[in-house]
């Protein structure tokens, strides 16, 4: 794409959020065709395989994937924090087997003196990425499974938690700082004490880091280890997802009205998403993964999860990457084990990010992937949690000798 092409599409957004006030159908019209012509270069690669097989098939093999896939039906204790708004976040636990926690703690147990409880178990918080879930963590859930504890949990607007009340009743976009603030309080809830280990993929590293940015004395207290996966500490403006650098720049100047425009009209969007749904689950696969040996039920996992977020949340979270800079924050990181990984391929947060992030933490593990995405998690499990297992380690979490396995393979059907 030119940089005239470019200003064209610009323009063309631009007219269509003008627009949205008084024509809508105009407005979607022309937005779509404007979103379109970036999407165009996502989808290019994925036009010749939809060209041969029919849609009523296609359609059938979703739902063969949807009832027979095994991904994401693990479940924990259901839990409920509350935000400082009053947004209902959800959270599972799994609790550590006690065959696991006598491994941990070797020596024998003296008898305890005045009701003088053991100590708390390390806890591992999970937070997933944007327009995902709880879920997205399935593999290294089904791995770590008693032999840690865990934590799991939605965020705001997304999986089982309940809409963000201050975007709902205040009309207020989220925010990075926001999200860390509900990260407190799901460990307030479901891990009041003892060591944490946190864990966060994409939005969900970022919140962490929100999380250390707001509260640092619980870091220094608590927190014994931390995995930054896929993620960034700031300039994500700066982001071409693989397309030409003067149409995404163009578009992006426009685009938070664009979705903005699109949200007030939800209902009708999701009849049009649902209409492109074989466009879009093209889309979805080239920013999710990089191999060509995905696991369809693993593809079709990610692509579910991701359909199941409302745009109008994709619109209220929008904002909050481009306003996203916690490069400061990541220094109350400097004494702990951290681990940073990321797909070499990732075209939503690129790995030149995750190396930023480890040279301000010398002596954090950095893992960059081979042929893999921003799903890395989802992509490469083994490896993954190989390199979580290794960290709990580090951490003290489990032992050195400790067996973590079940991570399953996205080439196979089972989820381990």
């Amino acid at each position: 794409m030119s940089e005239s092409s470019g200003e064209a599409v610009a323009a063309a957004v631009a007219s269509a959020t003008e627009a949205a006030g008084g024509g809508w159908r105009r407005a979607t019209g022309i937005a779509g065709v404007a979103i379109g012509v970036v999407a165009a270069g996502a989808a290019a690669g994925v036009a010749i395989e939809r060209l041969t097989v029919g849609r009523g098939m296609r359609q059938k093999a979703r739902l063969a994937l949807d009832s027979a896939g095994p991904y994401g039906g693990l479940r924990g204790t259901p839990g409920r924090a509350y935000a400082e708004d009053g947004t209902e976040l959800y959270y599972e636990v799994d609790e550590l087997d006690p065959a696991a926690d006598a491994e941990v703690h070797r020596a024998p147990r003296r008898r305890r003196l005045f009701g003088r409880k053991a100590p708390a178990p390390v806890t591992v918080v999970f937070s997933h990425g944007y327009c995902l879930n709880q879920d997205s963590w399935h593999f290294q859930r089904a791995a770590l499974r008693g032999v840690v504890r865990t934590v799991h949990w939605d965020q705001r607007s997304h999986g089982r938690s309940g809409r963000g009340v201050a975007q709902t009743r205040d009309d207020r976009p989220v925010s990075i700082e926001e999200l860390g603030r509900d990260l407190k309080a799901v460990i307030d809830a479901a891990a009041p004490e003892g060591p944490l280990v946190l864990v966060g993929h994409s939005m969900g590293g970022m919140t962490v880091m929100a999380l250390a940015d707001a509260f640092p004395d619980l870091v220094r207290e608590r927190v014994v280890g931390v995995a930054l996966v896929g993620t960034s500490s700031g300039r994500l403006g700066e982001v071409n997802f693989g397309l030409p650098v003067a149409g995404v720049n163009a578009v992006r100047r426009v685009l938070p009205g664009v979705l903005r425009a699109l949200g007030q009209r939800a209902e009708l969007v999701e009849k049009g998403r649902r209409a492109t749904a074989d466009l879009f689950a093209g889309i979805i696969k080239r920013y999710s993964f990089a191999s060509r040996d995905v696991d369809p039920a693993v593809a079709r996992f990610a692509e579910r999860m991701i359909e199941s977020t409302p745009i109008d949340v994709v619109a209220e979270y929008y904002p909050a990457f481009n306003d996203h800079d916690k490069t400061e924050a990541l220094a109350h990181f400097a004494d702990l084990p951290v681990l940073v990984l990321a797909g070499v391929r990732d075209l939503v947060t690129p790995s030149e990010h995750s190396e930023a992030i480890a040279g301000l933490l010398p002596d954090a593990e950095l893992v960059l992937v081979p042929d893999a995405g921003h799903l890395v998690m989802l992509e490469h499990p083994e490896l993954v949690t190989d390199r979580l297992a290794d960290l709990l380690a580090r951490a003290g979490a489990v032992p050195a000798a400790a067996t973590v396995d079940g991570y399953g393979s996205t080439s196979s059907a089972g989820p381990g």
